[in-house]
């Protein structure tokens, strides 16, 4: 229902919000070692950076930045901040490219500086926003900036009198139903705590445990704590994730091999007849799914023709050799999209299209289900669109709504699974869509994942092809090594902040993660030596191997497994991939 009010108290209401809402009352600095006095780099997470004596702008120290080719030595802070307020930060800086700003929002910078110059930007917090991560980096190969004198102002978070913020939740015992939580005690004095699940309150307890019951089986949830007393309550802490136990039994083993196959082209590897494919790949994706058009939706499967394929099969003898690998237990999908399969569902007419081409190629072929990987600049975000629980942007909202026409048209055995690249995923903890200017696909699939997360069956992100990429230890992490898997799958279990959204992706369950790489050096950037990408499962499943990274998300049992690109270019390596990781996989507790 709306009210209306009359046109002259509309205008006083909106000056009195304009006055008291986006222009508070200043506040002092916000930010801790705000001029490196410390002589280290205290309160700050840094890169590629230390406290120096010289050159300074004031006191004795300041911060030095060694940008490189690879790391443009980036340092931040994240404080609380009141919702819907403004605030100004600045810095003293001097050197070289060096910029400053706002994680996921405004931002300004400049080529150089001989003489110490003060860079300033202004921004305001989103309407559930509580925290902000502010930022001073260089540029690639730009050499060494100096920063001094680094200033938030404004209003900070939380409420005088409160008690500070609890530990970080952790997870306990799991059912069907519920989820056990608990966390370290605030300081100060507490009346009790808060459980949220986003911003709904779960449970109002006096100690720092409780068991949150009625749950869904198999359903993934986030938690946050807050304590409060007669004062008000204090900044929630970080989220913690968990799911429900209650699955249904995807019919995968418990580690899996996972591979594409030219099932549409050859692409220099060769063509590989389904029936030849050996007994060691658990889930075969079929390459490619294409549309007639990027806005069509409508979804075409050809087969590779004989004449870029000589040993090609018959249809008949293909989906013979479909159901042989499916009666050994074996999932055989349709992956849409590619690296030329640009698909934008920009329309309802288009959704519909999709769910229907794609149903009739699962169909045709008797399917197990559908990947979805979606590439180039299928998915983006629009501007505004800030909050990837509830998405506006039609390609966004259109492709969710097609997954669940296809799973409830399919039922609990649909096997879906996605292959998005680093950069509409793990990017989105620094940016999001277009904010401050930057690219609207950053973390694009985030929406996508968090929608048909109970339903997802595998998400394995392509671990290559990527540039550096910015990990929960906020350091840059760059392909080809056990060091980028271990972080960039580590987010996806623990799950993180989408740049200054305010919100927080919640982590999968252990069993929905894989990462994918190339099979060889030919296949792709970022080809990792199997003796390294076994170091990154054996941290990631056994906590052990892992180079001095902290897994936030813990320890994963029931890691899913491995996928690559692909199952043709293994075979023209002489199965490297495979000879080496499903035995590994399959030794694996």
């Amino acid at each position: 229902m709306k009210r209306f009010f009359p046109l002259a108290a509309v205008a006083v209401l909106a000056v009195l919000f304009h006055l008291s809402i986006a222009f508070p009352a200043r506040a002092a600095n916000l930010l801790a070692n705000p001029g490196f006095e410390a002589g280290s780099l205290s309160g700050w997470s840094c890169s590629s950076a230390s406290a120096v004596s010289s050159p300074v702008r004031s006191g004795s120290y300041a911060l030095a930045g060694a940008a490189s080719s690879s790391d443009f030595a980036q340092c931040t802070q994240t404080v609380s901040v009141v919702p819907n307020t403004a605030y100004s930060l600045s810095a003293w800086v001097r050197g070289n490219y060096v910029y400053l700003g706002v994680t996921g929002g405004s931002n300004t910078w400049t080529p150089s500086a001989a003489a110490y110059t003060q860079l300033t930007v202004s921004f305001t917090t989103g309407a559930s926003q509580t925290t902000a991560q502010i930022f001073v980096h260089g540029w690639y190969g730009q050499g060494t900036y100096y920063a001094d004198d680094v200033s938030l102002d404004g209003p900070g978070g939380g409420n005088p009198g409160a008690p500070g913020a609890p530990g970080t939740p952790s997870v306990g015992t799991v059912t069907n139903s519920s989820i056990a939580l608990s966390w370290g005690a605030a300081s100060g004095t507490v009346t009790g705590y808060r459980v949220y699940e986003g911003s709904t309150v779960r449970a109002t307890v006096t100690g720092t445990s409780t068991t949150i019951s009625g749950l869904a089986a198999c359903s993934s949830h986030s938690y946050s704590v807050a304590a409060y007393n007669d004062a008000g309550e204090s900044a929630k802490t970080a989220e913690a994730s968990g799911s429900t136990s209650g699955c249904t039994n995807s019919g995968l083993p418990k580690h899996a091999l996972i591979g594409y196959l030219h099932a549409s082209f050859a692409n220099g590897s060769g063509y590989i007849r389904m029936a030849d494919i050996p007994a060691a790949w658990d889930i075969i994706n079929l390459s490619f799914g294409e549309p007639t058009s990027v806005t069509s939706g409508d979804i075409r499967f050809t087969r590779c023709p004989a004449s870029e394929c000589p040993n090609v099969e018959s249809d008949s003898e293909f989906i013979a050799a479909i159901r042989a690998k499916q009666q050994q237990g074996k999932k055989v999908l349709i992956s849409i999209g590619g690296q030329n399969g640009q698909v934008q569902l920009t329309s309802t007419a288009a959704r519909d299209a999709f769910v229907s081409s794609v149903s009739a190629i699962i169909d045709r072929y008797g399917l197990d289900g559908l990947d979805i990987d979606f590439e180039g600049h299928s998915l983006y975000l629009n501007a505004g669109d800030t909050d990837f629980r509830n998405p506006t942007t039609p390609v966004i909202v259109n492709l969710i709504a097609a997954l669940r026409s296809l799973k409830a048209r399919y039922g609990a055995s649909f096997v879906l699974t996605m292959a998005p690249e680093t950069f509409f995923v793990q990017v989105g903890y620094q940016f999001y869509g277009g904010a401050g200017g930057g690219d609207n696909r950053t973390g694009s699939y985030l929406p996508v994942i968090h929608a048909m997360r109970n339903d997802l069956t595998v998400l394995h992100v392509q671990d290559y092809n990527s540039g550096p990429v910015m990990g929960l230890d906020n350091q840059y992490h760059n392909i080809g090594n056990a060091d980028f898997h271990i972080a960039m799958t580590d987010m996806i279990k623990a799950g993180f902040s989408v740049a200054s959204t305010g919100y927080t992706f919640p982590g999968l369950r252990q069993d929905q993660i894989a990462f994918g790489l190339p099979a060889a050096t030919s296949a792709g950037n970022g080809y990792t030596p199997p003796a390294q990408v076994q170091e990154a499962v054996n941290c990631l499943v056994k906590g052990q191997s892992c180079g001095g990274y902290s897994l936030r998300g813990g320890t994963s049992s029931s890691f899913r497994g491995l996928m690559t690109w692909s199952i043709n270019w293994d075979r023209y390596y002489n199965w490297e991939f495979q000879n080496s990781h499903e035995p590994f996989l399959n030794a694996l507790p």
